[in-house]
């Protein structure tokens, strides 16, 4: 995985009609976390893996099937779907759905008001405070983390360094992410990769909510 920087996913791997696409973010070893991006008319059979795995959709809408009795969960943009570990999925899409999936890979701690197998849209989690930046802990364990920021206007993240890969992604809002000395305009639907130890930092625009997926 090459891509530094902001980007989009659906523009790294657009849609092709007929044609199932995954990349693999190259996030680290320990939770795979992998960009897929399902053509028109496309399906993925069910499997399942031994760690509870997360869904996050980017474009377009597509069904999600669950268990043996294949239970239907819906997933589209801005959404969220968190999969049980030994729980069968397979997927499917007439138009077309651009998601990344995160499978965890250990023990993993879960926030008691998410519920697994259930579709939650991601913005709608987590509210803002007057004058200052939320966090809500969706799921973590040992070498991973990923939870929700919401910054109300003016509020930032002073300049750090990660001990490991990050991805944001822009829920709603506008920031100004400055990494290694350069800065980009970070809108809804767009995301940035912070490289382990990269010096970056964070300012709202307004109103401003992101996912950040970190792996150690």
């Amino acid at each position: 995985m090459t891509d530094k920087g902001k980007f989009r996913i659906d523009t790294l791997l657009p849609m092709r009609d007929g044609y199932t696409i995954s990349r693999n973010a190259d996030m680290g070893k320990e939770g795979a976390v992998t960009y897929f991006s399902m053509g028109a008319h496309t399906s993925i059979s069910q499997e399942s893996y031994d760690s509870p795995s997360i869904y996050l959709g980017c474009r377009g809408k597509g069904t999600f099937w669950l268990g043996e009795k294949r239970r239907r969960a819906e997933l589209s943009a801005g959404e969220m779907l968190i999969v049980p570990g030994g729980t069968l999925c397979g997927s499917e899409t007439q138009n077309g759905l651009i998601y990344t999936e995160i499978i965890t890979k250990k023990e993993s701690n879960m926030n008691e008001n998410v519920k697994a197998g259930e579709v939650l849209n991601l913005k709608e989690l987590i509210s803002y405070e007057k004058d200052s930046i939320v966090n809500l802990d969706i799921v973590s364990n040992e070498k991973m983390k990923f939870f929700l920021m919401a910054f109300d206007e003016g509020t930032g993240l002073e300049p750090h360094r990660a001990p490991g890969t990050a991805l944001i992604t822009a829920l709603e809002g506008r920031a100004v992410v400055e990494y290694e000395g350069k800065e980009y305009r970070l809108s809804a639907g767009e995301s940035f990769r912070f490289e382990k130890n990269g010096l970056h930092s964070v300012k709202a625009d307004g109103p401003y909510k992101m996912a950040l997926l970190l792996v150690l």
